[in-house]
């Protein structure tokens, strides 16, 4: 009898249910339900650009549609499958994005009383409001436990938990105040399926807590009370209304309880793994292994990678974090990765393609590619930024914004639509290289996501850049496939799901596609890379003290040679 995983994948703008054949990795089903709530499922505050914030409920509702609607499409594509073969269920999450819950574990913004309130809503992790907050938790740091930083990258960023709940009580004493306890997104799902959401009885994920809330079982688990206290005295108090101990995803989080058995129609009593972030478990559905990067490319992205404990690993600064078991169990798993880059382009198309290309975003996007595809490497004399939405990975600097070099009276969009994503290129080539230079070895590349999957003239880009072959990972939904490897692990070999993480990846996982780099324009995009870096360093960093009076002239004279050799 064929036993079946299912996997949970709660993104920014919605909730995907995947089931997944734990025979040989065949994804019988999925559904996606959006978040009906604000602006693509996200609450916005006209005032503060900054602001993301998502209701609770939505998740509730988009869970419930997901799962009733994946189960009832397998049933229809396989007379044979039955939802009680489903032995285990794995939640991944977008993260840090956390919520503020009552003595039950009831977030706030369900209540009456702060249906209303954005700050009782849940924090979304591109919420950057906080940006003061980080900056003082990160000078006090520096000044009292420079360790905390070591692990994460040497910066706390504004995307970050305890950023987040400082902010909430600065801004809102009356949220902060009713708030018994702050959960993690990750955390709250599976808890919600187990029926106990109780914060002192949730199972807490290390990868939530090691990357963005500084926890290390080196210092005891979170940050001790003397230095939250330091920040503010109500972080020293918090802390004990949080958690001792957090854990990785191969881990048990609960069993299904039976309302949400019932609500779901799903078996109750079936396994439930403790949760993670979206990019770690997609990390895991697209198969990484050590030396592996993979990348998961969507509106922002998240670089993951893996090392052995046995071997160690140096501190890496301008990462997102270094944390024990927050991918696989036994490795310490590295998270990078850029605040923008779909909503890059997304933004371009939307607000300055002028209707030529086109009449809706689809028709621009496919007009730009084609014209663009026809221009070499430096052709259009262009180079560009791509901090629209600051900088997370390697200079974690929110208050950096874009910037295009080389225009002209001539310049067309398509060219400017290249420059972007030959941008979004060399920042993720720089994220390498700050890897590489503290000893973990990049030997490949796997991407995943949407854009991935649906632009190969930008996969292309990114081989020619990096001069790597870009991996495309055989699942299109590698962060549910991850989720349900998990969900499978903790059910457990004896009920036909797998012993470790390992077989289950060796089972369920491959690569369908791989874009090898031309290296003619890896030689173009070696010259173009030497400008952005120093474009990166003049406008990124306190130290430089350099020179740009070269760059306009460089491109110059780089899109004249291109266009000569046509």
């Amino acid at each position: 009898m064929k036993k079946y995983a299912l996997g949970l994948d709660f993104g920014t703008n919605s909730c995907r249910s995947l089931i997944v054949d734990l025979a040989d990795g065949k994804e019988l089903s999925s559904h996606v339900s959006d978040y009906p709530s604000g602006s693509d499922g996200v609450l916005l505050d006209p005032k503060d650009p900054n602001v993301a914030r998502q209701n609770p409920e939505d998740y509730h509702q988009s869970l419930m549609e997901s799962v009733q609607e994946a189960i009832a499409q397998a049933k229809q594509d396989d007379p044979e499958f039955s939802p009680e073969n489903i032995i285990g269920i794995g939640a991944d999450t977008t993260g840090s994005s956390p919520m503020p819950v009552d003595e039950e574990g009831t977030p706030l913004g369900l209540l009456h009383t702060f249906k209303n309130n954005l700050n009782a809503m849940v924090w979304l992790w591109k919420d950057h409001s906080s940006h003061a907050e980080a900056a003082q938790i990160t000078e006090q740091a520096r000044e009292i436990r420079s360790q905390y930083l070591a692990k994460v990258g040497g910066t706390y960023s504004s995307e970050w938990f305890w950023s987040k709940i400082l902010h909430c009580k600065h801004t809102d004493p009356e949220a902060f105040k009713a708030a018994r306890s702050f959960v993690e997104f990750c955390d709250y799902i599976p808890a919600l399926l187990a029926g106990d959401t109780r914060p002192d009885r949730i199972i807490r994920s290390v990868c939530a807590a090691g990357h963005k809330a500084m926890y290390n079982e080196k210092w005891g688990g979170l940050p001790d009370r003397e230095f939250l206290s330091s920040v503010d005295p109500e972080l020293g108090r918090l802390r004990d209304r949080l958690y001792e101990k957090a854990v990785p995803s191969d881990r048990l989080a609960g069993y299904l309880s039976k309302e949400w058995a019932e609500k779901l129609g799903l078996q109750p009593g079936t396994a439930i793994a403790v949760g993670a972030f979206d990019a770690h478990m997609g990390a895991v559905g697209a198969g990484i292994k050590e030396g592996t990067l993979v990348k998961i490319l969507g509106t922002s992205t998240c670089d993951i990678m893996v090392s052995p404990k046995h071997k160690g690993l140096e501190d890496i600064p301008g990462v997102c974090g270094i944390a024990d078991g927050s991918v696989l169990p036994d490795y310490y798993g590295i998270e990078a990765g850029q605040s923008a880059v779909g909503d890059i382009f997304l933004w371009f198309v939307n607000h300055l393609v002028p209707e030529s290309y086109g009449k809706t975003p689809d028709e621009r996007f496919k007009n730009l590619e084609n014209k663009a595809a026809q221009q070499k490497p430096g052709e259009h004399g262009l180079i560009a930024l791509d901090w629209n939405n600051g900088n997370r990975t390697i200079l974690v600097d929110v208050r950096l914004s874009g910037l295009l070099i080389g225009q002209t009276l001539h310049t067309q969009a398509h060219e400017i639509y290249r420059a972007l994503i030959e941008a979004t290129a060399f920042g993720a080539l720089t994220i390498i290289n700050r890897i590489e230079e503290f000893g973990v070895k990049v030997e490949d590349v796997v991407n995943c996501g949407g854009l991935a999957t649906k632009n190969p003239f930008l996969m292309q880009i990114y081989a020619d850049i990096t001069g790597r072959p870009m991996k495309l990972s055989r699942s299109d939904q590698t962060c549910a496939l991850g989720a349900a490897i998990f969900g499978a692990v903790v059910a457990g070999k004896e009920k036909g799901g797998f012993s470790t993480v390992d077989d289950a990846q060796k089972a369920l996982t491959g690569i369908k596609e791989t874009y090898t780099p031309d290296p003619e324009k890896h030689n173009i995009y070696k010259e173009m890379y030497l400008l952005y870096s120093q474009m990166h360093d003049a406008f990124g960093t306190v130290s430089w003290s350099g020179i740009l009076h070269n760059v306009m002239k460089d491109l110059i004279s780089l899109r004249e040679r291109q266009r000569i050799s046509e």
